[in-house]
């Protein structure tokens, strides 16, 4: 009977801990209220991806219900030290985002010792954007058609081998024998464009979105041109500038579609590898929102800022897709652009 008691007790007490539990449960919406949201990137201030930081953070708060979102620039070999802070640093309570590298994925197959994360295992929200890469020369650079790279040394600035301003420029060398020579160091696509300005450099490998947002007044002076793209398909704006898959054949073609998959990844936000998942989907969901504001739309114009927005699952899908290129490609890759593993 002393048994039969104690087991009905510790039910009965199970039952009401239980129904108390349901009844407190904080939803997502409640977790936000109120709180401070913070927005980490891994350049410098000046350029899009500061911008684009700086809009979504003044969107986003009244979505999330968060008193206010905040942003934090975390420059550093071209994102990658910000990504590795995200993955291994980063709390995944939901309350710190990251909009990460364009090359998150080519950097993670391509230099693997220098990357410490999985693509894959950060939680996509959303794109606001989706930009092809450009080489962009000065005018008096001696370049007057594609081939000209090809007997004509021309220098390159760059912000880090994690960075587009590093890859393109020796994607291009390898599978088209072009002469770039890249110099490094350079904090953040402003400090470059400076530099190519002031002539320390010719030129410069960044998004299409960056060129316009920034220097758009050296297309339409004469300044500066675009020599090639790099993308899935071509800007509306540049119809005339050839695409790198267009200018090569076989296992170079495979290698340049491969790196070609960063153009949908650049300016979105993540979340961290075990944000409670009820919490991805509220911020997946404010995100869509804040993208699809026109209030956002119309300030983002203000800015020079576009508006080609993609779900946090259809940049997840991407990812995936991305990570399952071959072993092959890879190396190949690899050798082409470092000249051995890296």
């Amino acid at each position: 009977m002393l048994s039969k008691r104690i087991t009905g007790a510790a039910l009965a007490a199970a039952l009401v801990l239980g129904g108390t539990t349901a009844a407190t449960a904080e939803t997502a919406a409640e977790f936000y209220k109120g709180k401070t949201l913070k927005i980490v990137f891994g350049f410098g201030v000046g350029g899009t991806y500061g911008k684009y930081s700086q809009i979504l953070a003044q969107y986003l708060a009244p979505y999330t219900g968060a008193e206010k979102v905040i942003t934090q620039s975390m420059p550093g070999a071209g994102g990658i030290k910000a990504t590795n802070f995200m993955y291994n640093v980063a709390k995944p309570d939901g309350l710190t985002m990251f909009m990460p590298p364009d090359t998150i994925v080519i950097s993670e197959l391509l230099r693997p010792k220098a990357v410490k994360y999985k693509s894959n295992d950060f939680q996509w929200l959303g794109t606001a954007v989706q930009s092809n890469s450009i080489i962009v020369l000065r005018a008096d650079s001696g370049i007057q058609k594609v081939d000209d790279l090809k007997t004509k040394q021309v220098i390159m600035g760059s912000t880090g081998k994690g960075s587009q301003t590093f890859l393109m420029p020796s994607l291009v060398n390898g599978v088209l024998g072009a002469k770039f020579k890249i110099v490094s160091g350079y904090k953040g696509s402003r400090k470059a464009q400076l530099a190519m300005e002031q002539n320390e450099v010719q030129g410069v490998a960044l998004t299409w979105l960056s060129w316009k947002s920034a220097k758009e007044k050296w297309f339409t002076d004469g300044f500066a041109k675009p020599v090639v793209q790099i993308g899935v398909t071509k800007e509306q704006d540049l119809p005339n500038v050839p695409m790198l898959a267009d200018l090569v054949t076989g296992e170079n073609k495979q290698i340049v579609n491969f790196m070609a998959t960063m153009g949908p990844l650049g300016r979105g936000l993540t979340v961290p590898k075990g944000t409670p998942q009820d919490r991805v989907d509220f911020l997946r969901a404010a995100f869509a929102k804040t993208v699809a504001d026109p209030n956002f739309i119309v300030n983002a114009e203000k800015r020079k800022l576009r508006v080609k927005a993609a779900t946090g699952l259809e940049l997840q899908k991407i990812v995936n897709d991305s990570l399952k290129v071959s072993d092959e490609t890879v190396k190949r890759a690899q050798a082409l652009i470092f000249g051995k593993s890296s």
